[in-house]
């Protein structure tokens, strides 16, 4: 009986040991990693551009979709980069069909068409969003303005969205710093 709760006690021991040694290593902060240098960054750009994916990509920004694209981006790009006010009108209230944006809505600003994203659907932040009609003016501030392939307008991210003088959206500040 002696030798049975001696060997109880003893793979307890062994096996609580195992388990804080994992809490430990789990616990350890990552090492970050250098910064490349130009040249590095330069050879990864090359490389990718070589892959299938970079090879479509080129092939789409060469493309009449893909100049329209990147020509509606170039409009904004200063009202993005200086986070100034927009004005825009909603276009619909429904993404293009297989996007995978979260929440979001088409709007016009000077004659051309953007996805204005928000983030992931799940979230309460965007029930003032969707009081929403189809062309409500509305005046938009974005940090951010990409494009991708997959979608045939350029994609805005929404930061502060005001409607009749009323802000009905405001990004929520970001977490662990900058």
């Amino acid at each position: 009986m002696k030798k049975v709760i001696y060997a109880l006690v003893l793979s307890l021991v062994v096996v609580s040991g195992l388990v804080f040694a994992n809490r430990e290593i789990k616990n350890e902060t990552p090492k970050k990693s250098a910064p490349l240098s130009a040249a590095e960054k330069k050879a990864a750009l090359e490389k990718w551009e070589a892959s299938p994916d970079g090879i479509k990509f080129k092939k789409w920004k060469a493309s009449p979709e893909g100049q329209k694209v990147l020509a509606s981006a170039a409009k904004i790009r200063n009202h993005t980069r200086d986070s100034t006010n927009m004005e825009a009108v909603v276009t619909s209230l429904f993404l293009p069909e297989g996007s995978r944006l979260g929440f979001g809505v088409m709007i016009n600003i000077d004659g051309d068409d953007y996805i204005l994203s928000f983030g992931p659907k799940e979230s309460d932040e965007f029930q003032q969003l969707l009081s929403l009609h189809v062309n409500d003016k509305i005046i938009l501030r974005s940090h951010a303005v990409s494009y991708a392939p997959k979608y045939a307008y350029p994609i805005v991210s929404g930061d502060y969205v005001e409607r009749d003088r009323e802000i009905i959206y405001k990004s929520p500040p970001r977490k662990g710093g900058c």
